[in-house]
């Protein structure tokens, strides 16, 4: 059990190093969404995002395939027991439960991040709207299969 121990305290640094570095890029691209004043920036940002992302999601595996070769579920759940019972000093649960409120700090700043992204898609396809005088309405179907775009309407400028 020593051997999982180490292995598990590594995979947590790891896992640590990898949640404080996503919650940094994060907080950098709700800085740059915010700013709204440079694509090539927040490109970049998201890229950087993606790829903490990739190596959170490998460690994930790695820790997956640890606990299926000890014989414990694949789950949180699963990682607790294999904790209790290879760290009778009970040096991980502390390392654990940081790395867990670190990823529920990063769910919050990337659903932040969303609705910010959100809102100003909306925003541009206002303006759109306003600049082509249409509306993209729902996909339909008439009642020889064809498909259509249905119109809600148009927006007209008056000056008075």
């Amino acid at each position: 059990m020593n051997d999982a121990r180490v292995a598990i305290g590594k995979l947590l640094e790891d896992e640590l190093r990898l949640l404080q570095r996503l919650e940094q890029l994060l907080s950098n691209e709700k800085a740059l969404l915010l700013e709204d004043d440079s694509p090539e920036r927040l490109e970049i940002a998201c890229a950087s995002r993606q790829e903490c992302m990739g190596a959170l999601l490998r460690l994930q595996d790695e820790r997956s395939q640890l606990l299926r070769m000890a014989g414990y579920p694949t789950d949180n759940a699963g990682m607790l027991l294999l904790i209790r019972d290879c760290d009778p000093a009970r040096e991980l649960p502390p390392r654990w439960a940081e790395c867990a409120e670190l990823a529920k700090r990063c769910r919050a700043l990337n659903d932040h991040n969303g609705a910010l992204v959100s809102s100003r898609m909306r925003r541009i396809q206002g303006v759109l709207e306003v600049l082509t005088g249409s509306r993209e309405g729902p996909n339909v179907y008439g009642r020889q299969a064809e498909q259509h775009w249905v119109q809600a309407g148009r927006m007209l400028a008056t000056e008075v």
